[in-house]
Order: structure tokens, then sequence, then C-alpha cells
């Protein structure tokens, strides 16, 4: 077990290590999040969000539609909208982190499992609840990669 524990500090340390503790956390939680989804696990993904009276999904799509999503979806979501497979790639985190609140914008490439790829910028809103991060609203932005490279992610 102290292995184990060893181990994932020396990851979590370098993985992270350019951010602050909070910012490595809710990376982790990002990430957790995103990778729940994709596999299907509804209790790990109910787990980074907390629903408030406040919280919205918004999604606006490449042909200009804005989708406002219920957000107990994020915690209840209906049959078959989770679990799909596909991987993501996060990057570009950008960070504001004010006592218990905190919002977060990065870019997502996400994989289908045929292979189709979805850019999008997001913003995450987050509060820390009992001394754990948790997602309370999102919204999503997604793009065609084609219109302006120069402007997309770094490699």
């Amino acid at each position: 077990m102290k292995f184990v524990i060893a181990v994932l500090l020396v990851f979590s340390t370098t993985a992270y290590g350019s951010y602050t503790t909070d910012e490595a956390e809710i990376i982790a939680l990002l990430e957790k999040e995103s990778t729940s989804w994709r596999q299907g696990d509804l209790e790990a993904h109910a787990e980074c969000w907390n629903i408030q009276p406040y919280s919205r999904i918004l999604v606006s799509e490449v042909n200009g539609t804005v989708r406002d999503i219920p957000p107990q979806i994020m915690v209840s979501p209906p049959p078959g909208a989770a679990g799909q497979g596909g991987t993501f790639e996060h990057s570009d985190y950008r960070f504001s982190v004010v006592g218990d609140s905190a919002w977060v914008s990065h870019h997502e490439v996400a994989t289908a499992s045929d292979g189709d790829k979805t850019y999008s910028y997001e913003i995450r809103l987050l509060e820390r609840f009992n001394n754990e991060w948790k997602l309370v609203g999102q919204s999503i932005h997604i793009y065609d990669y084609g219109w302006d490279e120069g402007l997309m992610m770094p490699d």
C-alpha cells in the first residue's frame, strides 16, 4: 500500500508539477469526469458533480445552435448517453481559483470510437464542497478545426 501511495505521489507531482495543488486537483477531477463519461461509469461521473440551483450546462455547436442541457443529466443521464467509448485530450488549461470557487478553460479534442474528432473550447465552473472540488456548471463551444488552424492548440 505504501508503494502504491508513493507511486501516485510521484506521478501527481511530475504530471501536474507546474500547477498549484488546487489546479492539480481540478485537472485530475476534469480528467476523471471525461474518462468516466466515455467509459459509462455513471457513479464516478456523478461524483464529479454537485448540481446547484444555479447550475447550467450550455453547449454551442458549429452550426450556431446553442443547447441548454438540464444539469441533472450530469448525475443521472438517460440510457445510452454515456459509455460510447472514445478518447480525449485536454490542453491549454487556464485557471482562476479564488477561495472555494474556480473557473477553468481548456481545449478538448474528443475522438469517438469510430475515429471522428470533435474540437471544443470548454469553460468549467467548480466549487469546493467538504474539501473536494466539484463541477457545478460548464459551457462547451464546439468548433470546426479547419476554420483557422493558427488559433488552435499548440503541439
